[in-house]
């Protein structure tokens, strides 16, 4: 069967079973809109800039667990989405980005709107493509998908040139084939690990995106009981192990809780799980859980002894080995181990000011009101922070947030796509003001096709977590950080089609939410909070974590 590049791309993404697509149309990538005009059993949702069509590609592929899919014209079209793909190849988040370029002829003569776009994400995803022959073009497009969602998933790049667009060639269906990925460990790794478990006294399980990528929750969870070993999490792992769960701790890190940084600090094993030890978690590395062997589980073996020497290491999907470990491990009682992990939790609980109006006052509002069941996206800053600490997540694929790269702008476009990809959630995002105005824009996407997400604001008329910074460690020199102007962001939201709620006492708060959230529409919830509210507890950057303090410590060294 004869067709164009264009329709080749199409029937590509139909094989694959893409049934929504983000992006932003322009000259060079004419022809393939042209062709996707003719699919409507494809979804094509037009975001206000094409950095939005990144994130909402990454939160849809988050949220489902499928291959996100967004697509951009050359030049400036194809240079917006680079900080999307950024952030989703900091976070192993498997999206196929489709830019188009301008002809063969008029490559690398700088063009109108030329740019070698494959060049500059190099660095930024697993694999990138320049299509120059349309013979090439549908195989290029299964690798780009099998290569995206292989692994250690993340971000692909296909970039075709006008000419193969419109170019005609024999196009014949594929079934998707899955990408093998070589078995690297042996039964001595397991062996080893094994035997470092069962010699444990005082276990503790650190578990990290790995564990939601490979939805080994459950394999998870019947570890941690079967070892009897107290969990706690990363930002990107939130999900993974259940937040209620009685071996729960907490987040680890700068900014988790005194009970998972201690615990940590104070065990004899520590097993990470699916993480990659990153310097928000590990503070000083030299002082990072240095009483304790390690145990590392990990798909990528370039993480492994990369930031912490590991004692054990297993090279495979998460999923797999913990199953493997299950059958082997012989149950234990560490209940004195247990019952130190449980005074500390009851020590150190988190706690904010109860009389007033806070972030954390209105997350576990939301966690209240949506019974915990919400998929929660966020953007970067102190909201993330205790998005992160007061919400509790039950299931993976429920907490969406910009971890590696730390995207101010992610959120709005992460909600979006989350919401078009599991229409039967809620879909909240929690915004700082300041994250707010960077895709704010895209509050018109979501009022556009109707997509009832709620969009909340955290008004502190700061940036807040660059704020706290100088407030610490700054003497108080608040350089650029000021928010208060005239942006009225209940008018923001109307004049882009959005319902608009205001919130500037915590007694409003309760008929707020639930306002929010009966509405069938997008809507924007502003909570006005007070400027110097701080996220405690926190580790002062390259500190150990087991020198974490929270606003009490402040106290007692003031006085």
């Amino acid at each position: 069967m004869q067709l164009t590049g264009s329709e080749i791309v199409i029937e590509c993404l139909k094989e694959q079973g893409v049934d929504t697509v983000f992006g932003y149309p322009g000259g060079t990538i004419l022809n393939i809109y042209d062709a996707l005009y003719k699919h409507p059993e494809i979804r094509h949702i037009l975001t206000s800039h094409e950095q939005g069509a990144a994130h909402a590609a990454d939160g849809y592929a988050r949220a489902t667990g499928k291959v996100g899919v967004c697509m951009a014209t050359s030049g400036p079209g194809a240079t917006n989405l680079v900080t999307g793909i950024a952030t989703a190849f900091m976070d192993s988040v498997p999206i196929v980005a489709i830019t188009c370029n301008v002809n063969l002829p008029a490559l690398g003569k700088d063009s109108f709107q030329e740019v070698d776009i494959a060049g500059v994400t190099m660095p930024i995803t697993k694999h990138g493509y320049i299509v120059k022959d349309i013979n090439n073009l549908a195989d290029t497009i299964r690798k780009a998908f099998a290569i995206a969602r292989s692994g250690r998933p993340g971000p692909v790049l296909v970039d075709i040139t006008k000419d193969v667009t419109a170019d005609k060639a024999e196009y014949k269906k594929q079934e998707p084939v899955a990408y093998e990925i070589p078995k690297r460990y042996t039964d001595e790794d397991i062996d080893r690990v094994v035997k470092l478990i069962e010699k444990s006294k005082r276990p503790f399980i650190y578990t990290g995106g790995g564990t939601v990528i490979s939805g080994a929750s459950k394999e998870l969870s019947e570890f941690a009981h079967r070892i009897d070993a107290p969990v706690c999490d990363t930002l990107m792992g939130k999900g993974g192990f259940d937040g209620n769960d009685e071996l729960y701790t907490g987040m680890i890190g700068m900014h988790g809780t005194k009970t998972a940084n201690f615990g940590v600090s104070r065990c004899d094993l520590l097993i990470a799980v699916g993480a990659r030890f990153s310097d928000r978690v590990t503070g000083k590395v030299s002082k990072f859980a240095n009483k304790a062997k390690i145990i590392h589980i990990d798909i990528d073996p370039a993480e492994i002894n990369k930031n912490i020497r590991a004692d054990a290491s297993i090279v495979g999907d998460v999923k797999e080995v913990l199953s493997i470990l299950n059958s082997k491990v012989n149950r234990k009682d560490n209940s004195e181990w247990i019952a130190s992990i449980k005074e500390l939790k009851e020590k150190y609980p988190l706690k904010y000011e109860a009389d007033k109006l806070t972030c954390p006052a209105v997350i576990e509002e939301l966690y209240v009101q949506t019974g915990g069941e919400a998929i929660i996206t966020t953007d970067v800053g102190q909201h993330q922070m205790w998005a992160a600490q007061y919400y509790k997540y039950k299931e993976p694929r429920t907490f969406l947030s910009s971890g590696g790269l730390g995207t101010m702008g992610y959120g709005l476009g992460a909600c979006i796509g989350a919401k078009v990809g599991r229409p039967d959630k809620t879909v909240i995002n929690i915004a700082g003001d300041g994250c707010f105005r960077m895709n704010m824009n895209e509050l018109a996407t979501a009022s556009r096709y109707n997509i009832p997400i709620i969009e909340v604001v955290i008004n502190n008329e700061v940036l807040g977590m660059v704020r706290q910074w100088q407030t610490l460690f700054y003497g108080g020199r608040y350089s650029n950080t000021v928010l208060t102007d005239k942006v009225d962001y209940q008018l923001v939201a109307r004049g882009l089609g959005c319902e608009a709620i205001r919130v500037t006492r915590k007694e409003e708060l309760k008929d707020a939410v639930k306002k929010a959230l009966s509405l069938d529409k997008p809507v924007l919830l502003e909570c006005v909070i007070d400027a110097d509210d701080k996220v405690f507890p926190m580790v002062p950057a390259g500190a150990p974590i087991e020198e974490a303090f929270d606003a009490d410590d402040l106290k007692d060294r003031s006085e």
